[in-house]
């Protein structure tokens, strides 16, 4: 089993920047994936980024890369998010996602195992 627990969500205004941190523990290992999604109520769930544990290689969304980040610090068992010039469409609930299969980093959120409870994020203009 993999907990995951996310955080720095909060309001801010349409420019600022924001980082996201998700705190896993339980029984990972190097070969697991993690990502960021977010959802906004009545739309599907979107993926945003996902890196491999061992920090070996990221995948971005097309909408976001240039303005998102996904980084890791092993030693504190967290990613991180940083999500830069933020505008009133990144208002969702932004997720933490884990997934063991050792396939290539995917943005299918079927495939992943484990997920967090979420931070609200909002973006007034």
């Amino acid at each position: 089993q993999v907990q995951l627990v996310e955080s720095g969500g909060r309001s801010v205004q349409a420019g600022d920047s924001l980082r996201l941190s998700c705190v896993a523990s339980g029984r990972l290992s190097m070969s697991y994936a993690m990502a960021w999604f977010r959802q906004v109520p009545g739309q599907e769930r979107e993926f945003l980024a996902a890196i491999r544990w061992s920090g070996t290689g990221t995948r971005y969304a097309h909408s976001v890369r240039g303005r998102l980040t996904i980084s890791m610090d092993a030693a504190k068992n967290t990613v991180f998010l940083q999500m830069n010039n933020l505008e009133p469409g990144d208002t969702a609930v932004y997720y933490c996602a884990a997934e063991s299969s050792r396939q290539p980093l995917t943005s299918s959120h079927v495939r992943y195992d484990y997920w967090g409870q979420g931070t609200q994020v909002i973006v007034f203009s």
